[in-house]
């Protein structure tokens, strides 16, 4: 993988200029779980509040995706503290425009504490940033009298690479319908939402046919709102798609994987499909996965996860060119998995995905070129050197891609600081996640499961991202935990 491209640079004194013909900006911060909060504002407004922020409504973080509070007040928003105002400052790098909404500039924004100017806890964009810094004063540092020259250091933090991956699936209404999907679901079970596509039938060229407009539209505007695709075509499943987004720099690629479901969600309506990435929709076919790939490259565009030449005497014969760096990042992965569930396994349906025989990863393993582990090694001799990277299959479509890359790139940082070895051995090819023959430990089974040890006190989670994080986003799964146990279904 080469150094990714950057974006022409938009500044305070540009932004006159830039937004010379419009009336109008959206702004949106990103929520806990991953879903955009905004408005449309003047611009004579936006210009006023570019440089210092305006004050945005906490409640966003005092409840859930559906609005309804926390069971159990937290910190950031409450009626202790009246549901204050956070501040949330405009990100100018991420200047776009919305092709479907007449053009229309957005500017995504990051919340900061009032006063303290301090990053919001529960920002998901500021928990990556963070992860990002921390790679740049320390993850390094601990690697400068080994493999890397220490005047690469500098240039090389910039290039913390990755890339998404997301398989979902697409509903129309009965054509009978004259409801909206929502109003629907309340008188209907999911299994009455028709499948755009039929069967199983991964990677075919006719079946997108069916929805050409929609199919097509959305590759278009990805691309013309900078969250292009790299590939994208039906995966195995009725009404099932994957898209891969056109790898990049790691802040950037949280941002784009939140903004390609904007583009799905957005166009599906104008479609009448609805796109669904909840984890898992349907029994007995395999569940929505948001997998992340992630690299290291220099300056010049070296990949410092390849060794080099082959190492003979490598401890497992799969780590033969993955150089000592990413074998500690991928030990650090390893160990501290089980601890940061919840961020990549967010809700109670996650877990419906995370079983046995269903091309998903159910327990804390790895191996080269292995698509049912829970992190996939893709390296020479199965891959050029430019492309070694790891892939990271845990998570699903449903998960926060910030918090998801976020828990990789601490996790990994944690590695390489203590300089991990994997304890674990590979599954070779042929052997099964959950087998016999895998001695990876079993993932947590269920949302409730993975809360406990997500917040115990000597958990990794609180050790990478602390305990204000983790009490937050803790106290949001209690909140789906407790609305599960309390839930009557028709099992």
């Amino acid at each position: 993988m080469s150094k990714p491209q950057s974006s022409p640079e938009v500044t305070l004194d540009s932004l006159p200029k830039l937004l010379k013909n419009d009336e109008k900006v959206k702004v949106a911060g990103i929520d806990i779980d991953g879903i955009l909060r905004g408005k449309l504002m003047s611009k004579d407004k936006f210009l006023s509040i570019a440089a210092d922020g305006f004050g945005f409504c906490s409640v966003i973080f005092g409840w859930d995706m559906h609005d309804r509070s926390y069971f159990r007040e937290l910190k950031i928003s409450n009626q202790g503290n009246g549901y204050r105002d956070i501040i949330a400052v405009p990100d100018l790098s991420t200047f776009r425009r919305i092709p479907w909404e007449g053009n229309v500039p957005l500017f995504l924004i990051s919340f900061f504490e009032p006063g303290t100017g301090d990053p919001l806890s529960a920002c998901s964009r500021g928990l990556l940033k963070t992860a990002v810094e921390k790679w740049e004063k320390h993850g390094l540092k601990a690697m400068a009298g080994g493999e890397l020259s220490k005047s690469s250091i500098m240039t090389l933090l910039l290039w913390l690479t990755a890339t998404a991956e997301y398989e979902f699936h697409q509903y129309k209404l009965p054509p009978d319908s004259r409801s909206s999907v929502a109003r629907f679901l309340t008188e209907n079970p999911v299994n009455a939402l028709t499948p755009i596509t039929e069967g199983m039938f991964g990677y075919s060229l006719t079946r997108p046919i069916h929805n050409q407009d929609y199919y097509y539209g959305i590759f278009e505007t990805c691309r013309k709102f900078d969250c292009g695709i790299e590939s994208w075509h039906t995966e195995s499943g009725p009404g099932v798609f994957e898209a891969a987004l056109e790898y990049g720099e790691i802040k950037r690629m949280g941002d784009k994987a939140v903004l390609f479901k904007y583009v799905a969600k957005s166009l599906g309506i104008q479609f009448g499909i609805t796109p669904c990435f909840m984890a898992k929709p349907r029994q007995g076919i395999p569940g929505n996965s948001g997998h992340m790939h992630v690299s290291i490259v220099d300056d010049s565009g070296k990949n410092l996860f390849y060794r080099g030449s082959k190492d003979s005497n490598a401890k497992f014969s799969d780590l033969a060119y993955l150089s000592d760096m990413g074998r500690h990042f991928l030990a650090g992965i390893l160990d501290g998995l089980p601890d940061v569930m919840p961020m990549v396994a967010p809700t109670v349906n996650s877990y419906k995905r995370l079983v046995e025989n269903v091309w998903a990863p159910v327990t804390v393993s790895w191996g080269l070129e292995h698509r049912e582990a829970a992190i996939r090694l893709i390296a020479p001799p199965n891959a050029s050197a430019k492309a070694t990277r790891l892939e990271v299959r845990v998570g699903g479509a449903d998960a926060n891609p910030l918090l998801v890359l976020a828990a990789i790139l601490a996790l990994g940082r944690r590695g390489v600081e203590k300089k991990m070895e994997i304890q674990v051995p590979p599954l070779g090819q042929g052997e099964q996640v959950g087998g016999n023959s895998d001695q990876g430990v079993r993932l947590a089974k269920s949302l409730k499961e993975a809360h406990a040890q997500f917040i115990r006190k000597d958990s990794v989670a609180r050790e990478v991202f602390g305990d204000e994080f983790v009490d937050h986003f803790g106290g949001t799964r209690e909140h789906e935990i407790r609305l599960w146990d309390e839930a009557v279904t028709d099992w």
